[in-house]
């Protein structure tokens, strides 16, 4: 299974793409609101509009996948909970190497599964406006932005925590890959917001109560296991219980991303549970295969209930 990243190199040589639209757009019933009321903090200049698309040849259990990129309007969607509601919410992340989001393979097929479980589903389109090769390419410190957004997006869900029938003190971020990484940068960046405040809700904490990583990458600054210092130095016992998840054949962010921030989760004494598997490469979302590794919801169903965010 190629990557994401290499699926939108693939997209751009193969022009494999069955539909494009201006703007990644939510299903119907659902609507998708700007972040920030006015201006967005560290704002740069887009050279193209966003623009959702649609890969069809490198598929993903044998479906296609929804990518956007140049995203510089930030916007969240709120997915209520199917039935029962547990009050527990969780702000998604979708991956893509901080140049595109997979939108469907790591953001609305998450919010399906997690509503079906009474879970509080908040999709986060952050910023992407840049590809690899731009200097302002990146994750924190190198470029502010998609951090600026989630912590935003969490003090957000905390402010209207009552009028969206969520407990302020039981809200959670998984994110995928970039967004994986992005979960750890909101796990110890959270004592001081990147940009002034705005209003009301940049008043509420935006740590997480808990963190779920599912194959995260820019965590490992090399394959002698030593953990990005960005996010090292800034782990402390107040990091949130955190879920990590890796296969070892994933060649796009290597195992060593999770093993080294299990391991400095450990020595800080910051509850944490990591699952391991050999098979199962990067990229492949909540789609089921015949790989263990696919089974991964339900492991976090039942972690949720260990550390008392759900009921059993």
């Amino acid at each position: 299974m190629k990557s994401l990243i290499t699926a939108l190199f693939v997209v751009s040589a193969l022009g494999s793409l069955s539909a494009q639209t201006t703007a990644w757009q939510p299903s119907p019933g659902h609507t998708q609101v700007p972040i920030w009321p006015g201006a967005v903090p560290d704002a740069r200049s887009v050279p193209r509009p966003e623009t959702a698309a649609t890969e069809t040849k490198d598929l993903v259990a044998g479906k296609p996948w929804v990518y956007v990129s140049n995203v510089s309007q930030p916007t969240i969607t709120v997915y209520a909970p199917k039935g029962m509601n547990t009050r527990a919410a969780v702000v998604v992340f979708p991956g893509g190497g901080y140049e595109i989001l997979a939108m469907d393979l790591e953001g609305t097929e998450a919010c399906d599964w997690l509503t079906s479980k009474g879970i509080t589903c908040v999709l986060l389109k952050y910023r992407v406006p840049a590809p690899r090769s731009d200097p302002n390419w990146g994750a924190y410190p190198e470029s502010p932005m998609a951090l600026e957004d989630a912590q935003r997006a969490v003090g957000l869900v905390r402010f209207h925590a009552a009028e969206w029938h969520i407990d302020p003190h039981r809200i959670g971020v998984l994110g995928f890959s970039a967004g994986g990484h992005l979960v750890a940068a909101m796990s110890v960046h959270f004592q001081q917001r990147l940009y002034p405040d705005v209003d009301a809700a940049d008043k509420e904490s935006c740590r997480p109560d808990f963190a779920v990583a599912i194959y995260p990458g820019h965590l490992a600054i090399d394959s002698s296991f030593g953990l990005n210092p960005d996010i090292r130095t800034h782990i402390t016992d107040e990091t949130p219980p955190t879920f990590l998840l890796q296969n070892e054949d994933d060649h796009v962010d290597r195992v060593e991303d999770s093993l080294s921030y299990y391991a400095a989760l450990k020595k800080a004494g910051v509850p944490v549970e990591m699952h391991l598997y050999p098979q199962g490469g990067h990229a492949f979302g909540l789609r089921r295969t015949k790989l263990p590794v696919t089974a991964w919801p339900q492991l976090v169903e039942t972690w949720l209930g260990s550390i008392g965010m759900i009921l059993d």
